[in-house]
């Protein structure tokens, strides 16, 4: 094993020091430069029997499978430019003052105002919510023709325009 801050081959048992609120696996001569982490014990906790793995199928599909999911994974697709137009034109045709929808949607009055004032894009569940209830839509799904409108209007860049000569020699 290497020491993450010097790269010398560690002789013995490594430290575990935290220096700048990131942890290192250190030799002895470099423990001395952050805190050291005393590193709990767990001798109660047996492990599994370890698997043969069964491919590469197999690994790819554990490695996906363990992987977080974050927010961008969930949506469905791109959020309008005029959602706080719409969202105010929506509540306004329904008669509904920013309170009271904040009260049907079960969120807070600012969060509505925000929304409407464009200095905060609606989370998923939110916006969801704001759909079902003013009968709109805040996202923009693309359809596959819809795609290939957009990739087909490639505009040329300078690289396209220029023709390079190779010089003579």
């Amino acid at each position: 094993m290497q020491c993450e801050m010097c790269g010398e081959t560690i002789r013995g048992i490594p430290k575990l020091i935290r220096v700048e609120g990131a942890e290192l696996q250190v030799c002895s001569r470099c423990g001395k430069f952050g805190t050291e982490v005393q590193q709990p014990r767990r001798t109660d906790v047996q492990r599994p029997a370890a698997r043969p793995a069964q491919g590469a199928r197999a690994q790819a599909a554990t490695a996906t499978a363990q992987r977080k999911r974050d927010m961008f994974d969930y949506m469905e697709g791109d959020i309008v430019e005029d959602y706080a137009e719409r969202v105010k034109n929506a509540r306004m045709e329904k008669g509904l003052s920013q309170k009271d929808l904040a009260l049907q949607l079960m969120v807070r009055e600012l969060l509505i105002k925000k929304i409407e004032k464009s200095e905060l894009i609606p989370e998923e569940e939110v916006r969801r919510k704001l759909e079902k209830a003013l009968g709109i839509k805040l996202v923009d799904v693309l359809t596959g023709d819809a795609e290939r409108k957009t990739q087909a209007k490639i505009t040329q860049t300078l690289g396209d325009l220029t023709v390079i000569r190779k010089a003579k020699k």
